[in-house]
């Protein structure tokens, strides 16, 4: 562990990362504590500036809300979807990629033309249908954007677990007598387990990005504040009032660049011999 966080720290850019994710981890939590009150709730005159009140700093918005009482709520949305969703599709693409990759023939065959199914549909728009079809809630948000994120997880866990599969370790287990479930739990998966930690927290990521993107285009919960949503109400009046939709763009900007500078830091700490020369 200490040698592991030796390298993620020599990566400046991820440990920038982790400090900017902390801070919206740490607004999230409080968000309920600093902003008691509910974000939808009208608190002031409509289109307030930023700074022009010293009790809302970052001014309304066309319904006179809080503008920084939904940027903190948002906060929570957004982790929320990102990391449930991520957990979801990795629970699906992991066993789908692990089986594909080690029991070779028509189990693989038969797993890869399904994964290839899900990936020949556009991503966003394959999401779109899905809540189209149900109810626009945070539980099928979040379905909906596991159920696209899935297939590329299966697809590196199969690639992970066929150069696995034919090691030394693998053909000793075979012979000692362990089971096809107990070599692939115990020897194959834990091997693959870095890259799967470093597309995990790029998947966080775009998941982020896909759920402010439907929530832009009025396919997320209408009940809970989020940052696509607090953009998308503000689209028509982005002349006039442009810090309503700059405030969450750049809290959704910040937080997927802190995502992807945390995956290359990891990928530098969990995978030695690409960590660059100089270090």
């Amino acid at each position: 562990m200490k040698e592991f966080w030796k390298r993620f720290r020599y990566n400046r850019g991820a440990v920038i990362g982790l400090v900017i994710l902390a801070l919206v981890i740490a607004t999230a939590i409080a968000a309920p504590f600093l902003f008691p009150q509910s974000p939808w709730k009208m608190v002031q005159r409509p289109f307030l500036p930023p700074f022009t009140d010293d009790t809302l700093w970052l001014g309304t918005d066309a319904l006179g809300r809080d503008v920084l009482s939904g940027l903190a709520h948002g906060a929570y949305v957004s982790l929320l979807v990102g990391l449930v969703s991520t957990i979801v599709a990795l629970a699906i693409g992991v066993p789908v990629g692990a089986l594909a990759g080690y029991f070779v023939g028509r189990t693989d065959d038969i797993l890869m033309r399904l994964t290839e199914f899900f990936q020949t549909i556009p991503s966003f728009a394959l999401a779109i249908v899905l809540l189209a079809i149900f109810q626009p809630s945070l539980t099928y948000v979040i379905i909906a954007i596991a159920v696209v994120s899935w297939p590329p997880v299966a697809r590196l866990v199969r690639g992970e677990v066929l150069s696995l599969r034919t090691r030394e370790f693998v053909e000793a287990a075979t012979l000692s007598g362990l089971g096809n479930d107990q070599i692939i739990l115990r020897h194959v998966l834990p091997n693959a387990l870095p890259a799967i930690v470093v597309l995990a927290s790029l998947m966080v990521a775009q998941a982020i990005l896909l759920e402010s993107s439907l929530s832009f285009l009025g396919l997320g919960d209408p009940n809970i504040m989020s940052w696509g949503y607090m953009i998308g109400a503000a689209r028509t009046v982005i002349r006039t009032a442009w810090w309503l939709s700059f405030l969450p763009g750049m809290a959704i900007l910040l937080t997927v660049l802190a995502l992807n500078l945390i995956g290359e830091g990891l990928n530098d700490a969990l995978n030695p011999r690409l960590t660059r020369k100089s270090e």
